[in-house]
């Protein structure tokens, strides 16, 4: 663990002499193309990935696969976790998946038996009703089932795309918040990490004069949880963002049990 000067946080962090190997999504799948002795799950997540890249219009090439298949521990029980790099082809890869969700046979939304068994899981680290964790999940996209496994969808910008390097903008924390607001732009609630820029309604805990800008997080779970014009409740880390242009404040998701974003 690594106190981040950044991020004023702790994170994991690995000192360069004892990286033995360094895994990339976008070569896995390369290497399960040109594989003759793909296992059941490989070939599912192979399926998948050209599927989303015919329906898409978008090169294998920046396609990725993560999770237990990239690094060789994956069971006939794992997920399926695929990556699409870049924005462009995210947002293609997006639509496309819209559309499948509808047309196709072979990817569907889960069944509420099947919210269930998510929604078991993800209590252990996310506090939220059945009821809300219904409303949000039932709509998304980016996960489902897929030749009978569940398929986990990661959208994520290239370094250039996002604008930001390590060290222009400086995050302090400030304790907890939890607001009501309403979500005046999610074009970026696709992405790992995603972005909603919001309007506060009202401050319900935590520092009442402080009124956050966005709403973000780098966990995937947040992804595609409201909609713009949607009001929301929402909490999380309150941090203090500094950089050379300006000084702002935005809810950080994703860093405790408590932590959560759901439908008002």
């Amino acid at each position: 663990m690594y106190w981040d000067p950044v991020f004023n946080t702790y994170v994991q962090a690995v000192p360069y002499e004892r990286i033995l190997r360094h895994y990339r999504s976008v070569d896995k799948l390369r290497e399960l193309l040109n594989s003759e002795s793909r296992d059941e799950l490989e070939e599912l997540a192979v399926s998948l990935a050209r599927l989303i890249s015919s329906e898409a219009n978008i090169s294998t090439s920046c396609i990725g696969v993560s999770g237990s298949i990239l690094v060789g521990l994956h069971s006939i029980q794992s997920d399926i976790d695929l990556i699409i790099v870049g924005e462009k082809n995210s947002r293609k890869a997006y639509d496309a998946l819209s559309s499948l969700m509808e047309e196709s046979i072979h990817v569907r939304r889960y069944t509420i038996e099947e919210l269930k068994r998510l929604y078991r899981f993800r209590l252990r680290d996310t506090l939220m009703s059945f009821e809300d964790f219904i409303r949000i999940e039932r709509r998304k996209v980016l996960q489902g089932i897929f030749g009978g496994r569940d398929f986990y969808i990661r959208l994520v910008k290239t370094h250039e795309e996002y604008g930001e390097k390590y060290g222009d903008k400086i995050y302090v924390p400030l304790g907890k918040q939890e607001i009501r607001a309403q979500i005046v732009d999610a074009s970026d609630s696709i992405f790992t990490p995603c972005r909603y820029v919001v309007e506060v309604r009202d401050v319900l805990r935590g520092p009442k004069d402080i009124k956050v800008e966005e709403i973000t997080s780098f966990r995937g779970r947040f992804c595609e949880q409201a909609l713009e014009g949607e009001e929301v409740i929402a909490r999380g880390k309150l941090e203090k963002v500094i950089s050379e242009e300006k000084i702002y404040y935005r809810l950080l998701l994703g860093g405790e049990r408590d932590h959560y974003m759901i439908l008002s």
